[in-house]
């Protein structure tokens, strides 16, 4: 193949390996995975998005890497290599923020480590990475954790600042005066089953706003 053949690495075909997810395609709202996360970690801000940086990393760097191995794995432990490259990269990760972000790392507690088993990352090992060419592994990996990831930021931010009026342990609402028009914090969005009726918020205007989801179900 030529150079001018070779596909530009920024195609439109790439590109929708990394928009698709955030929206059509997204793995908590259209394809139900990673629930738990999202009603564990995002009662505040800041552990919802080093959990979403966290998997974005692991679910980039282990894509290329099965990409990269696909040739030279038997089929019969490909669930084992994909196990252990994604729990070599999650303890990277977990000693990180160990080291530079101990606070939010006791704040996620075991579910650093619970990205391990995380089934979107393993679907897309399977369904993706073992297929295809490290780069647009590297994308689908990257587009499928941010899909995850922005709706844990979201999710992390209505719940911070309607339940203790903060955003990122900053006072919003104090600051803003909003407690001297009769408003008060509802702790009720502190408790997980507000991270689910949050979510099916999102999945809703989701929803209204395109309805190729419908039809599809």
């Amino acid at each position: 193949m030529s150079k001018t053949d070779k596909e530009p690495l920024f195609s439109g075909k790439n590109i929708k390996l990394l928009s698709t997810p955030l929206n059509d395609e997204n793995p908590i709202t259209v394809q139900v995975l990673g629930i738990c996360s999202a009603l564990a970690v995002t009662a505040m801000l800041e552990p919802a998005v080093v959990l979403a940086v966290a998997v974005i990393v692991v679910m980039g760097a282990a894509n290329v890497i099965i990409s990269l191995l696909r040739n030279t794995i038997p089929s019969r432990i490909r669930i084992i290599v994909q196990l252990v490259v994604i729990a070599s990269l999650v303890i990277l990760v977990d000693q990180v923020l160990k080291a530079f972000f101990y606070d939010v790392s006791r704040q996620l507690s075991v579910f650093v480590g619970l990205i391990i088993t995380n089934c979107i990352i393993m679907g897309r090992l399977e369904a993706f990475a073992l297929g295809n060419k490290p780069w647009p592994s590297f994308l689908d990996g990257v587009g499928n954790a941010a899909g995850y990831g922005w709706i844990l930021i979201v999710v992390g931010f209505f719940r911070e600042l309607l339940g203790s009026g903060n955003l990122w342990g900053y006072p919003v609402m104090e600051t803003l005066g909003v407690y001297n028009f009769g408003y008060e914090d509802n702790g009720f969005m502190i408790l997980p089953p507000m991270a689910l009726i949050t979510v099916g918020v999102i999945i809703w205007v989701q929803r209204s706003r395109n309805r190729k989801l419908i039809e599809s179900q």
